[in-house]
């Protein structure tokens, strides 16, 4: 669907309906239902099939989208559809089109948004995930398209990421990261992606640096470095990884500063 800022260029198509037929002025019913109706032929019109002159009819007419909303043309519906008044959309929740629910997803008051939790159209879910309270996102932790699951571990309640620690995308695994509660950070401690653990060390509480401290890969005992108390970061100064070293040992530097044994300048 051409989103509504598109503009009319100098090579747009001929004015014909959803079905290629060439469109008459003299023979629209808008035309003669409605005097005050602003179109025009080849700029802008409900009935053509070119979305720009779509878009151009409901933003100079809005109060006619609720009549367009079973016009046989998906963009017709879609476009109408986004100047229509929210609560004449419920029937369209069953929109042979995803392009229709997407619009309907976003504009539907949140009483009625789980009628489409199921949608079979990624695209729709992921627009019910984004507005859905955070506490209804339960149902959609463990939806089939990844998106949907980043879009919820993001949104939903701290209480709930413990679900998502085992996502089988990245991804999301990192979403949760971020998030999770200090005192379940150990459930990703042992993820298999060194980025997810990375995450996990730059929150983590001290008992668990200590563990993430003997991670094999020398990113994550990075991050331990930069975070580490003195023991630890003693260790740490003698990592087999040279970047590691030096993180320990700016640590050392830095932790020395502070410890009240060089007076502030």
């Amino acid at each position: 669907m051409v989103g509504e800022g598109s503009n009319g260029l100098d090579d747009a198509p001929a004015p014909l309906d959803h079905e290629g037929r060439p469109l008459d002025c003299h023979v629209c019913q808008v035309q003669q239902k409605a005097q005050s109706v602003q179109c025009g032929l080849g700029h802008a019109c409900a009935r053509d099939r070119y979305a720009p002159r779509i878009w151009r009819f409901f933003r100079q007419n809005p109060t006619q989208a609720a009549a367009w909303l079973r016009h046989p043309y998906f963009e017709t519906r879609a476009i109408a559809a986004h100047y229509a008044n929210e609560f004449v959309l419920t029937p369209l929740l069953n929109d042979p089109d995803e392009a229709v629910r997407r619009v309907v997803a976003e504009r539907l008051p949140r009483r009625a948004l789980r009628r489409l939790i199921n949608d079979p159209h990624r695209e729709v879910r992921i627009r019910v995930a984004q507005r859905l309270q955070p506490s209804e996102l339960l149902e959609l932790c463990h939806d089939p398209d990844y998106y949907v699951r980043l879009v919820v571990a993001r949104r939903v309640p701290q209480a709930f990421l413990s679900r998502m620690t085992r996502d089988p995308d990245s991804q999301v695994r990192m979403a949760v990261a971020r998030r999770l509660p200090v005192n379940s950070l150990h459930l990703l401690s042992a993820d298999r992606e060194v980025d997810v653990r990375r995450l996990v060390a730059q929150r983590a509480p001290d008992p668990l640096l200590v563990s993430l401290a003997r991670d094999a890969a020398w990113e994550v005992r990075w991050e331990v470095a930069t975070r580490a108390r003195e023991p630890l970061a003693q260790q740490l100064s003698r990592d087999p990884h040279e970047e590691v070293r030096k993180a320990a040992l700016e640590r050392l530097w830095k932790l020395s500063e502070f410890d009240g044994s060089h007076e502030p300048h």
